[in-house]
């Protein structure tokens, strides 16, 4: 799917199946195969249609905000029936600004980890040797920074993915992945805003995830007044990759009871 945005730039996604639309929003440094397993299973029930990150395409020009990207999410739940959004990471706080900019155009959302920011910058001054690195032209360095002191991953692992990114096909995103951390701390804290979004809001988290990813969804979920939270058991951050059955099932359950009850 193909859409012209309303500032002319064109809006990417992969569009699969009939039935009740998923509009399907990735994470950091990723694209639209990061949720196949998970549309994979849906698409028997269900249209999904996996939106290609404004950020993280390669062929628009930085520095993209997330308003920009607003505009793309925007033009692609135009063309569909009233999507539930489903967006992981990064990718849910898009979600929450595109519901809130225009939440007449979806009836629902399921949010996996949305890291909005509660207090303090998600990044400020802890970016900085991440950037360092990227200006010396060791991205999978900068990448393993940014893991390790703004996700908190565990050193070992942050490293050693860093390491892994830096020898493959995907270092030209850690440019995009820090970027994308600054378009979050430009919007503050939103919990006030995202307080008006009517619709039902599954928020998904993993009981393995960095501490802090949890208290962002729970002062989410304190905010919404239609929001639920899910805990997923034994799964991180990437249970769309690790779990996608279970992933697909909360999708499925949510929409057969929150979301076509609320639209009846």
């Amino acid at each position: 799917m193909r859409v012209t945005a309303i500032d002319g730039s064109t809006a990417e996604a992969v569009d699969e199946g009939l039935g009740t639309p998923i509009l399907v929003i990735h994470g950091g440094m990723g694209d639209p195969t990061a949720w196949k397993r998970v549309t994979d299973l849906l698409r028997p029930r269900f249209r999904t249609v996996r939106l290609h990150r404004r950020q993280y395409r390669m062929d628009l020009p930085r520095t993209i905000t997330m308003a920009d990207e607003v505009t793309h999410v925007t033009a692609i739940a135009a063309e569909l029936d009233r999507p539930i959004l489903v967006a992981h990471s990064s990718g849910a706080v898009l979600a929450l600004e595109a519901l809130v900019a225009n939440p007449e155009l979806y009836s629902g959302a399921v949010l996996y980890e949305p890291p909005i920011v509660i207090g303090e910058p998600l990044g400020g001054d802890r970016l900085r040797p991440a950037r360092a690195a990227l200006d010396a032209g060791r991205p999978g360095r900068a990448l393993a920074i940014f893991l390790r002191d703004v996700v908190r991953m565990p050193a070992p692992a942050a490293f050693l993915a860093g390491f892994v990114v830096g020898r493959s096909g995907y270092r030209d995103r850690v440019v995009r992945q820090l970027d994308d951390n600054d378009a979050i701390d430009a919007l503050g804290v939103r919990l006030s805003d995202y307080a008006g979004i009517r619709l039902p809001v599954l928020l998904i988290g993993g009981d393995r995830s960095p501490g802090h990813l949890a208290e962002r969804l729970n002062a989410l979920a304190a905010a919404l007044p239609r929001g639920r939270r899910l805990t997923m058991h034994g799964q991180g951050h990437s249970a769309e990759l690790r779990a996608p059955a279970r992933v697909a099932a909360a999708i499925e359950k949510f929409i057969d009871r929150d979301v076509n009850r609320h639209v009846a």
